[in-house]
């Protein structure tokens, strides 16, 4: 499980783009596409924006009107997936 109060950065290879309500990510070392559905379109803005993990959780769950307890699971997974793939990384310094 990610810490609360970890902070993520978007990776220099990582290309982002808007497109409708998704996110289209362009991984530039490995020519690798990945797209953000909706609501892993505003996490990616959030952690963007510099927001701690359970910042991003708050504000995702009130936009959405879904409750924490069911998006923390999804953020993780989302998070996990995107340092996998080394499009962020885990903000050195906290």
């Amino acid at each position: 499980m990610t810490a609360r109060t970890t902070r993520f950065l978007p990776s220099p290879d990582a290309l982002a783009a808007r497109v409708g309500d998704e996110i289209v990510l362009v991984h530039t070392r490995t020519d690798q596409i990945y797209v953000l559905n909706r609501t892993g379109a505003r996490v990616w803005e959030l952690l963007s924006d510099d927001l701690d993990r359970a910042e991003i959780e708050r504000r995702v769950s009130g936009e959405f009107d879904v409750a924490s307890v069911d998006v923390g699971p999804e953020i993780d997974d989302l998070l996990a997936s995107l340092v996998a793939r080394e499009l962020i990384s885990e903000r050195s310094g906290g």
